[in-house]
């Protein structure tokens, strides 16, 4: 989940406010920004609605590529 701390850092969100937002703990959000747990699809669905990116980009770090 490499984008979505990048994200959340670059909006100026603190981790407790975006794991308000999306009624979570703080340290759920803290173990997907840290790679220690990973969200479900309707969780990722919802950061992505959450922060306006792709899925990819919360996971990746950079938007999907097609080559």
């Amino acid at each position: 989940m490499i984008g979505l701390k990048e994200i959340r850092k670059r909006k100026g969100y603190s981790q407790l406010k975006v794991a308000f937002d999306l009624n979570i703990s703080r340290e759920a959000l803290s173990y997907y920004e840290n790679g220690k747990r990973s969200p479900d699809i309707d969780m990722l669905c919802r950061m992505s609605e959450y922060f306006n990116v792709s899925i990819d980009y919360l996971i990746r770090g950079e938007e999907f590529n097609k080559k």
